[in-house]
């Protein structure tokens, strides 16, 4: 049986593969047909060529329509990247030229990216590659290695600590945490003690959707926390007017301060490293002339971007 798998593996046609990523990105056959402008047979008699190549089914029925089988939605996972790759490869100009490049990149970006990046980058766009245009989709370090492993983004913008081989980087912005206060309402002094920094009620980021954040996670404390948000963005409006402290990196600090000049920030009591925000994409676009264009743009304008100190 394994020999028999093997030779019909070697006979697979890839176009059947083009047609079962259109029918998960679809989720129709029907409209999948419409898409690659064949008939909905033709669609049907592609999917079950495919099932018998591999030795296992593509579909299953479900109510009155269809779902991909587990093995076809890992297969779709593991080649859409390949097929895009491959249409990218074959529409690109033997040069790039960014004045007449009309390709789209897909930017993943994570808390405050469209704040600091995404003005000065279609600024830059608009004058060095007018034709070339920006896709931007949330990420944070929970779902950026598969956006990127699944091309859902080209590059990406966040904090994030292990990565696999396949994916690479490059720091974009270190810096250190602080606290971020509204002095009308809070007493935490210029350089807060432990003491009084757990002493006061905190609004914190939690991408698990709890109660915990960074701060409990490394340094074995437990603070007072009154409400836990799922990103940054709305950590200034929170802490404006209220008893509320927020501990965040200093450069989305100082984003804040400039949008809200009556707060003010405080170093963070607990001896820590600095970190930041990198700059992610898969290896197999480390070549592509395109993605570098802009990698090569953003790392620029990470270098001017200000911190609160």
């Amino acid at each position: 049986m394994a020999i028999m798998n093997a030779v019909r593996a070697r006979n697979l046609d890839l176009n059947l593969l083009r047609v079962l990523v259109a029918v998960a990105d679809t989720g129709s056959v029907t409209k999948a047909a419409a898409r690659l402008y064949l008939t909905q047979s033709a669609v049907s008699a592609a999917l079950a060529r495919l099932s018998e190549s591999l030795d296992t089914p593509m579909l299953v029925r479900h109510g009155r329509g269809v779902i991909l089988t587990s093995r076809a939605a890992r297969l779709v996972t593991e080649v859409r990247p390949l097929l895009e790759a491959m249409l990218q490869a074959s529409l690109a100009p033997a040069r790039f030229d960014p004045r007449t490049s009309e390709r789209t990149i897909r930017l993943g970006l994570s808390d405050f990216g469209d704040e600091w990046l995404l003005p000065p980058l279609l600024r830059r766009l608009g004058r060095d590659a007018p034709k070339m245009r920006i896709i931007c989709i949330p990420v944070q370090f929970r779902t950026v290695v598969e956006a990127l492993a699944t091309r859902r983004v080209d590059l990406a913008a966040t904090v994030i600590d292990k990565l696999p081989q396949t994916i690479l980087r490059t720091p974009l912005i270190r810096g250190h945490f602080v606290c971020l206060f509204d002095p009308r309402h809070v007493r935490l002094g210029a350089r807060p003690s432990k003491r009084t920094y757990l002493a006061q009620e905190h609004v914190i980021v939690s991408y698990n959707g709890d109660l915990r954040g960074t701060v409990e996670d490394t340094y074995g404390v437990e603070r007072r926390v009154r409400c836990s948000v799922a990103s940054f963005n709305a950590i200034g409006a929170i802490v404006d007017g209220s008893q509320l402290v927020a501990t965040l990196p200093d450069v989305f600090a100082a984003q804040l301060l400039r949008q809200r000049p009556h707060l003010r920030s405080a170093p963070f009591p607990f001896a820590h490293r600095a970190g930041g925000m990198d700059l992610l994409w898969p290896a197999a676009l480390d070549d592509d002339d395109a993605c570098a264009f802009v990698r090569a743009a953003i790392i620029d304008i990470a270098k001017h971007v200000p911190a609160t100190s």
